[in-house]
C-alpha cells in the first residue's frame, strides 16, 4: 500500500512538474488588451531596434531595422531592412497572408519552408526556420518569435532561437510606428 501511495505521489510530483515547464500559447494572451490586428499594425513605415544575446545573455550584435509595410486585402509585404552594429546590412522581405481565425502564414527567401503565425489578444506566436549564414556556411535555426502590442504605436518583440531543441540566444525588438 505505501509502495502505491509512493508511486502515485511520484506520478502526480512529475505531471505537475512537466505542467509547469508547458509553453506559453498565444490563447494565454486572448483577453489582453490592446487587441492586435497585425495588419493594421504592420502597414506603413516602422523602425525597430534590437539586439541578438547568445545563451549566456552576452549581448552580441545590435540592430536597427526600417521596415516598408502594405497589404492588399489578405496579402502583406514587410520589407526590412538591417542594419547592425558591425556596419553590415541585409534585407528581408516577408510575404504573408491572412489566413482567418488569426492565423497567417509567410514566406521570405532566407526562410526554409512556410512561417505559420497565430494572434491572440495583444499576442502574435510567429514559429519558422531561417536559413542562417556564419562564417560561409549556412544553418537551419529555428525560431519562436512572439510579439507584444503595447499601444498603437509600440510592439515588443522576444524571440528564441534554437537548433536541434538546444537554445542557440534570443533576439529582442522594440517596433516604432511612425
Amino acid at each position: 500500500m505505501k509502495r502505491r501511495l509512493l508511486l502515485a505521489a511520484t506520478a502526480t510530483a512529475t505531471l505537475g512538474a512537466l505542467a509547469g515547464c508547458a509553453s506559453p500559447t498565444v490563447a494565454d494572451y486572448a483577453t489582453e488588451k490592446p487587441t492586435l490586428d497585425l495588419a493594421r499594425y504592420f502597414n506603413g513605415t516602422l523602425d525597430a531596434h534590437g539586439v541578438f544575446t547568445d545563451r549566456s545573455g552576452k549581448v552580441v550584435k545590435r540592430f536597427t531595422v526600417v521596415m516598408k509595410c502594405s497589404w492588399q486585402g489578405n496579402e502583406g509585404v514587410l520589407d526590412e531592412d538591417f542594419l547592425y552594429s558591425d556596419g553590415s546590412t541585409q534585407k528581408r522581405v516577408w510575404r504573408l497572408k491572412k489566413l482567418g481565425n488569426g492565423r497567417y502564414s509567410g514566406t521570405a527567401d532566407d526562410v526554409a519552408g512556410v512561417a505559420e503565425g497565430q494572434e491572440a489578444g495583444n499576442a502574435f506566436n510567429w514559429r519558422y526556420t531561417l536559413k542562417l549564414p556564419v562564417d560561409g556556411k549556412v544553418y537551419d535555426v529555428q525560431f519562436d518569435d512572439w510579439m507584444y502590442l503595447m499601444d498603437d504605436r509600440v510592439m515588443l518583440n522576444k524571440a528564441t532561437m534554437s537548433k536541434f531543441g538546444v537554445r542557440l540566444g534570443e533576439v529582442t525588438l522594440s517596433f516604432y510606428r511612425r
